[in-house]
């Protein structure tokens, strides 16, 4: 497909999401068209406005096929994929990047009391939501994979002039899905300021990120979905200033039902089971997407009360019963969609 093309078919995704928004954002002439492609498991778009070359798109989703190619577990050859194959027998070589984002993931591992864990791979394939494979796994399954699922037992060694990461266990299996997008939207931020790119809108399959100021001056909206009904629209309306990063985990986003219960893919690695916390979805404001990315995930696993005595960072809580809990800090920037009967709390 000519990348002209390519370039409308995006349009019609960019315009059809402000109808369906994480993102809600005015559609732009047709010149200003964004661009859009499969990566990182999910579709990917970027819309640069003004200043969206063909080459400047193209540098972008390099960056983001590079950092796939390097994060992946369904790729045999990542670094990702490497060390788990490698667990328990020895260390393997990565690249630098992999093993700063590993070091980052283990940091909020340690910040989380476990709650976020990048070792969560045998349990996120035990589970296999999202998957043709996905069941309800046996107690005594999970009661098996639990040990493995251990931040402590994963080992970033830089001694060496090359980096390695050692998985202590056999049957240890890096997960990375709830940071690597992150780390992404990061890079791509970089990108866009190396490139002196004045505005622009990333959305990495729902992990956003606004970047420098609109044209108009007025603020960025961002939609929040309604967790009970994702595709009616968002309902609430965060108004942003500059560049910011804003993702949500929710229980909509990836389940299965059997036996008339429905099982959702953020698992809580303290019980082996879909978190059951009284969120149905959070939201998480930062400057850093990878912060944004492994904390969105980390709130839903933790509740509001845990979560607000450990980070500050912005959140949103989505509850069971339509009632949102938000931080202080977003009063005056958090806003619920006109009609909806939901009411805010302030922490």
């Amino acid at each position: 497909m000519s990348l002209s093309k390519r370039f409308e078919t995006a349009l019609l995704i960019f315009c059809a999401s402000f109808f369906f928004p994480l993102i809600s954002v005015s559609c732009v002439e047709k010149k200003f068209a964004p661009h859009t492609e499969n990566v990182l498991g999910t579709v990917c778009t970027i819309q640069a406005y003004e200043d969206g070359s063909e080459k400047l798109y193209e540098e972008l989703f390099e960056t983001l096929f590079r950092i796939e190619s390097l994060f992946s577990v369904n790729i045999p050859t990542s670094d990702i994929s490497r060390v788990n194959e490698a667990a328990g027998e020895k260390s393997v070589a990565v690249d630098e990047e992999v093993a700063a984002v590993v070091e980052k993931a283990l940091f909020y591992a340690r910040k989380s009391g476990g709650a976020f864990d990048p070792a969560i791979g045998p349990l996120v394939k035990l589970w296999g939501i999202n998957t043709d494979s996905a069941k309800v796994p046996t107690q005594e399954e999970i009661d098996g994979i639990l040990p493995l699922v251990d931040y402590s037992e994963v080992t970033v060694d830089r001694s060496g002039d090359v980096p390695e990461i050692f998985l202590h266990k056999h049957g240890m299996a890096l997960d990375l899905g709830g940071i690597a997008k992150g780390y992404a939207a990061d890079c791509i931020r970089a990108e866009l300021e190396k490139n002196k790119v004045k505005r622009a809108v990333v959305d990495l399959g729902g992990n956003v990120y606004v970047y420098g100021r609109k044209k108009d001056g007025s603020d960025w909206k961002v939609g929040i979905k309604n967790p009970f009904a994702p595709e009616d629209g968002p309902a609430l309306i965060l108004s942003l200033e500059t560049s910011s990063s804003v993702v949500t985990s929710g229980v909509y986003e990836r389940f299965f039902e059997k036996n008339g219960k429905t099982y959702h893919h953020i698992l809580d690695t303290s019980t082996g089971y879909p978190a059951e916390k009284g969120s149905v979805s959070v939201t998480i404001i930062s400057e850093s997407s990878l912060a944004a990315d492994a904390l969105s995930t980390t709130a839903f696993i933790l509740g509001p009360e845990k979560f607000f005595e450990t980070f500050s960072e912005p959140a949103v809580f989505f509850s069971e019963t339509g009632s949102v809990i938000a931080s202080s800090s977003l009063k005056g920037r958090l806003s619920v969609a006109e009609g909806l009967p939901v009411t805010i709390e302030y922490r």
